[in-house]
């Protein structure tokens, strides 16, 4: 009768008005998540199938983050457009409205936010790499393209296919740049997505995301390029941007950042295209490495769509994110291997190491 059309759904306050006219034996603490799931769709309303779960305790994905969501204490006072808001406030909702979904998500991330921990991982990368590049500055005497000077290239820092056996060089390339460009790129990437997407999401996931486009970088590289020494950060870079689009355009409807698909593009392809219309780099020294930045790129879809799908949700309780994890282990393994056995079966030219 309240759904002649059979659509499945009727309104939420025409299901609270069926419950108290008619007393229905229900547990209010099931009630509650109801109600959850109904404030998670876009109209409000109650879904029956939903109601058969939750009567039946089945637990399906909806009906955890409805149990999630039911748990929370949020102040009915607690509104996103307030006026009044100090500097701070402002950028926290500025960051709830650039990464999350969800209205609730918003609010109670914006309600629940604190100061401490504060997104201290994206901003020491970015402060180390502009310290090293400093260093080098000042040592060398050179600014731009410092990769072309002959002791750049001798940083214990740098990988190098020469020195494969020195493992910490797959990830510690990311501190070292092959100019100021790079490093301007790069920080002003980090910052912009990678602080919002850490106070956001934690330390441990964006760190793991970040580090494992590094990682991924590196070892792409040297399977697919075997001669090319590599410098710079920008699979991990690649990797936030990359998971972030795809968090965007999977929940394109509920996301209100302006301008959301055409700043995620600019970031991807903007430094391909300065490179495609730059000044050509002497042929004598390092060549820019795509394989790194598409490696960063295919670990941040692939992840990124697991480890921001819920701020909240754990990630041991996906299947999804196990699957991820022995692929990339899978990966990682190969990859040792072909490190230690490939290059002396293939016979590879390795230019002698600086």
């Amino acid at each position: 009768q309240l759904d002649p059309e059979n659509t499945g759904f009727i309104g939420v306050e025409t299901f609270a008005s069926l419950v108290h006219s008619h007393e229905l034996p229900l547990d209010p603490a099931k009630l509650d998540m109801l109600v959850a799931l109904a404030q998670g769709n876009d109209e409000g309303q109650v879904c029956y199938q939903e109601l058969v779960d939750l009567i039946s305790s089945k637990r399906s994905s909806s009906f955890k983050r409805a149990i999630a969501n039911g748990q929370r204490a949020l102040p009915r006072d607690v509104l996103l457009d307030e006026t009044g808001l100090g500097i701070y406030k402002r950028f926290v909702r500025y960051v709830a409205y650039e990464i999350l979904p969800c209205e609730m998500d918003r609010r109670w991330y914006f309600y629940q936010h604190r100061t401490c921990p504060p997104p201290v991982f994206m901003a020491a990368v970015t402060l180390t790499q502009i310290i090293v590049f400093l260093c080098y500055g000042a040592r060398l005497n050179k600014w731009v393209l410092q990769t072309y000077h002959p002791e750049y290239m001798k940083s214990p820092l740098v990988y190098h296919p020469g020195h494969r056996a020195r493992a910490w060089r797959f990830l510690t390339y990311m501190f070292m740049h092959v100019g100021l460009e790079q490093l301007g790129f790069n920080a002003l990437l980090q910052l912009m997505i990678g602080v919002p997407l850490e106070m956001v999401h934690g330390i441990l996931r964006i760190s793991f995301l970040y580090l494992a486009g590094v990682l991924a970088g590196s070892l792409t590289v040297s399977i697919t390029d075997m001669r090319a020494p590599l410098v710079g950060g920008s699979g991990g870079v690649y990797a936030l941007c990359s998971a972030h689009l795809a968090n965007v355009v999977m929940n394109w409807a509920g996301m209100r950042c302006p301008y959301k698909l055409l700043r995620m593009v600019l970031a991807l392809v903007g430094r391909a295209v300065w490179l495609r219309f730059s000044p050509p780099l002497p042929a004598s020294g390092p060549q820019p490495s795509f394989m790194a930045h598409l490696a960063g790129a295919i670990v941040g879809i692939s992840m990124g769509l697991t480890i921001l799908r819920s701020y909240e949700e754990s990630l041991q309780d996906q299947c999804g994110w196990w699957v991820l994890l022995l692929s990339y282990g899978t990966f990682l393994l190969f990859a040792v291997f072909w490190n230690i056995f490939a290059y002396d079966l293939l016979g590879a030219q390795i230019p002698p190491p600086p």
